[in-house]
């Protein structure tokens, strides 16, 4: 049936059109090119990241004659990662990037901002921040892929710009979250389109993110490098959930729920200390540069803490925590109660501090979090460690996020080959996480909207524009 005037096409006849556009298929071409060099700089970014941080906390330790980094490492770790950041998020264009508890979204990331996003990665990540790489992964992938397209065209066309922002940020985090599928799903999710225009997104973006993926691959395995892409490469065999995992899955998800948006609220207010408020007078540059640096320093606070109380090495709360996690779901058994909830405890409050402060992304170590505190309640009567863990993951993605789809995917990606079973509560926890999150945030807009010159509360920006 002819469309009506005024009338937008709709359904697959509209689909089929968009993809029969030159134009549209020059832009498919133009994603997949531009997926090759991007994800060959994602890839060298992340390598030398990885061995950064292998250098700063096994290496160094033992040239210096010690087991493993001392409970005192932290400090000077992180206040040398506070010096290191001042000059770019004081002089350098771009900042240094979103700060963290904006979310992973916001303007795509301009050429000329690339390299101070990787300069301060490079700064915060190494050295202990208790954040992650995705954020500067999907700036430097945004920022790259623009530079990659004459500015002449994207001038004529300015609608391509954010298309092209979003493909290189998929193409970028394509395996540094396990799989090239939860960075489409996560594109999808974020997109907040519908009909046609989400199609128009999503496939330059899973385009991208599998020659990204391909890449990777291809560039691990001839290089050696390692790139430390989030996985678990053993979990505890699970079962079907029954009644038992979802009494207690639900409260976890509950509890996992609270902890994230209470870190993304100490977020927001150590993003107005260092920053400025926008009712008060903005801070000088020294301000902000103390400012910055005395966060830092009051992150490997909280990491030390974490040492200090367990005796275990600090390390295991410090960076963003794939490396823990790994370890943890390895063996669950192992972990004391107290440890777990010392390290989701301090982790907590050093990636809130991290969020408002420093730079990185935000998911990672709320992973490690939540997956903390589930297992510490994997002993409960009728729950178990698999469960908790599966909840745990699922609950602190959908917390922070506030994508539950794409936490659902990506915790079913890190079970692995169990995930079928772990299904349903996966979704539940994520759902229920979700609920709660949105609750409290609209409890925290309301109190502000209510105390007049309160800063307000964090906003998850959608994570399409790195």
């Amino acid at each position: 049936m002819p469309e009506q005037a005024g009338q937008r096409s709709s359904g697959p006849d509209a689909v089929r059109a968009l993809l029969l556009k030159k134009g549209y298929l020059a832009l498919l071409l133009i994603s997949a090119l531009v997926g090759i060099p991007v994800s060959l700089a994602a890839f060298g970014f992340v390598s030398l990241e990885h061995e950064l941080q292998h250098w700063v906390w096994e290496s160094l330790p033992d040239a210096l004659g010690l087991d493993r980094a001392p409970w005192w490492w932290p400090l000077p770790a992180l206040l040398l990662a506070g010096l290191l950041l001042v000059p770019v998020v004081t002089w350098m264009p771009g900042r240094g990037g979103h700060i963290p508890v904006d979310g992973l979204g916001g303007p795509p990331i301009l050429p000329k901002a690339v390299p101070g996003v990787v300069l301060a990665a490079l700064a915060c990540l190494p050295l202990g921040v208790v954040l992650g790489p995705e954020a500067p992964l999907m700036g430097l992938g945004s920022g790259l892929a623009l530079l990659a397209v004459r500015s002449v065209w994207l001038a004529a066309k300015p609608q391509l710009g954010p298309v092209l922002g979003a493909a290189g940020s998929a193409a970028a985090i394509s395996t540094i979250f396990g799989s090239p599928l939860v960075a489409a799903v996560l594109i999808i999710e974020a997109a907040g389109l519908g009909g046609p225009q989400l199609t128009a997104l999503i496939l330059p973006c899973l385009l991208a993110s599998g020659i990204g993926a391909l890449v990777f691959t291809g560039f691990g395995h001839w290089t050696g490098l390692s790139i430390g892409a989030l996985s678990l490469p053993s979990v505890p065999a699970s079962t079907v959930p029954d009644a038992g995992d979802f009494l207690w899955g639900i409260p976890v998800a509950v509890v996992v729920a609270a902890v994230c948006v209470t870190g993304r609220s100490l977020g927001a207010q150590v993003k107005g200390y260092v920053t400025g408020r926008p009712d008060r007078p903005a801070p000088t540059v020294r301000a902000t540069a103390v400012r910055t640096v005395l966060c830092a320093v009051a992150v490997g606070a909280c990491i030390c803490a974490y040492a200090l109380l367990t005796g275990r090495s600090p390390e295991e709360a410090a960076l963003s925590g794939q490396i823990t996690l790994a370890n943890l779901a390895a063996d669950p058994a192992s972990w004391p109660v107290g440890a777990l909830l010392a390290l989701a405890l301090c982790k907590a409050l050093g990636w809130g501090i991290a969020l408002g402060s420093l730079r990185g992304g935000p998911i990672f170590p709320a992973l490690l979090i939540g997956a903390a505190v589930g297992v510490a309640c994997g002993s409960l009567p009728g729950f178990g460690y698999t469960s908790g863990l599966a909840a745990g993951l699922a609950a602190s993605g959908a917390a922070v996020t506030r994508l539950p789809v794409t936490s659902t995917v990506l915790a079913s990606v890190l079970l692995g080959a169990d995930s079928a079973n772990a299904m349903p509560l996966l979704i539940v926890a994520s759902v229920t996480a979700f609920v709660v999150a949105e609750t409290l945030h609209a409890l925290g807009r309301r109190r502000a909207v209510a105390r007049p010159g309160g800063p307000a509360p964090a906003e998850a920006a959608r994570p399409t524009g790195g």
